[in-house]
């Protein structure tokens, strides 16, 4: 099956048909995942179904990172009442389709704990489903599409801030800051997209506005030439981009080769690091919102316990927003395994985590309450600098660019 959506409705419908026509739903959870699936006498057992291949592999990648050193740092300190936390990994080369089989794989055939660390709005409402439905928590996907964020959703939590939060930090940026009125968008047609395009009409209508042009290509490409070429027709003062890093970028230096130099802002999905790399001399004053502390910012305990949980996994690796991301995911997941009281099943994982709210993870808390299953509300606007860096912003004027 090979799932090309135009929207987020087209994703889920298609999912849920290919789903419950193989007849995988039941009206309740089925008994067999009942009982505490994953749970063994020395470990517990997780699964995560992220892109390792693909236009957004570094992004699975560093967010399988994250998780493993986080669940590294607790393993060496003897594990979670003396059991061990091991993660399967499957990759789904950011394809909705492979996401759900690989769902189906770890939460039917290896019976894993949970579901953790998916990485896009597509492959992850593909996932999600199935395991909401089966009663499997489905924590920390890469992504701020609202369908995830529906108070129905009893086993789905979500850790970042939402599309529409990142939409409304640009324009109000953007038009408080620099006056601008003259707003284009680029965006990857599918259910990510669409969502970002949603989020920024609903931030631009409530100051009057609206999107001088719209561009689009499609997931898994860097074909944004035809979109660049309408794009500039427009004349815009500022270009948004919702898609991933690769295209992304090469839309940016390809704008900037033909002489196009609006503002161009791009939502977290793009991974900060990997994006600046990826723009290698064009990097300079692009405007990049995110959704986790700076992973260099060392005045948080969180990230001096992050950089050094990395730097017990491996020498080699290095800080990244995303992999940040992954072991704050993973500390989450830890921090209510310990509160759990009595043995570990899903369903008192989910009632203990909205019995206790509210997690300071070390000066950056995620709260979940009643019909709230997302923990943090932050976005931080930041502008790329010349030697690669993000800087935190206040105020877009005179910020660069």
């Amino acid at each position: 099956m090979r799932v090309v959506p135009k929207a987020a409705a087209t994703v889920l419908g298609t999912v849920l048909g290919t789903v419950l026509g193989l007849g995988l739903f039941a009206a309740s959870p089925a008994p067999a995942l009942a009982a505490a699936s994953g749970v063994y006498a020395d470990r517990i057992v997780v699964g995560q179904s992220a892109a390792l291949n693909g236009t957004v592999a570094e992004l699975g990648m560093a967010m399988r990172e994250g998780l493993l050193a986080a669940f590294k740092e607790a393993n060496d300190a003897g594990g979670i009442q003396g059991r061990k936390i091991e993660m399967l990994t499957r990759d789904d080369a950011y394809r909705a389709d492979r996401a759900l089989a690989n769902a189906e794989e770890l939460i039917l055939t290896e019976s894993v704990f949970a579901m953790i660390g998916s990485v896009g709005t597509a492959p992850s409402m593909a996932a999600m489903q199935l395991a909401n439905d089966m009663g499997i928590p489905f924590i920390a996907p890469f992504t701020g599409a609202p369908a995830l964020r529906q108070p129905d959703l009893d086993y789905v939590i979500n850790i970042r801030a939402s599309y529409d939060q990142e939409a409304e930090a640009w324009i109000e940026r953007l038009t408080a800051d620099l006056d601008t009125k003259r707003i284009a968008i680029l965006y990857q047609d599918d259910a990510f997209g669409i969502s970002g395009v949603m989020a920024v009409k609903k931030a631009m209508e409530k100051r009057g506005l609206s999107l001088v042009a719209e561009g689009s290509y499609f997931r898994n490409t860097t074909a944004v030439k035809t979109a660049l070429l309408s794009l500039r027709k427009a004349d815009p003062e500022a270009v948004l981009i919702v898609g991933a890093y690769r295209p992304a970028a090469e839309f940016i230096k390809l704008a900037r080769s033909l002489g196009m130099d609006p503002r161009f802002l791009t939502s977290s999905f793009v991974g900060g690091e990997v994006f600046s790399q990826a723009l290698a001399a064009q990097r300079t004053g692009v405007v990049v919102t995110h959704v986790m502390p700076l992973p260099q910012d060392e005045t948080l305990p969180l990230v001096q316990h992050y950089q050094a949980a990395l730097k017990a996994m491996s020498d080699k690796a290095r800080p990244d927003t995303v992999s940040l991301e992954g072991y704050v995911a993973g500390r989450l997941f830890l921090e209510v395994l310990r509160n759990i009281e009595g043995e570990p099943t899903q369903r008192a994982f989910i009632d203990t985590l909205y019995k206790i709210g509210s997690f300071d993870l070390g000066g950056f808390t995620l709260s979940f309450g009643k019909g709230d299953n997302q923990g943090s509300d932050a976005v931080t606007v930041t502008v790329i600098q010349d030697d690669g860096m993000p800087r935190q912003v206040e105020n877009l004027a005179g910020a660069g660019g």
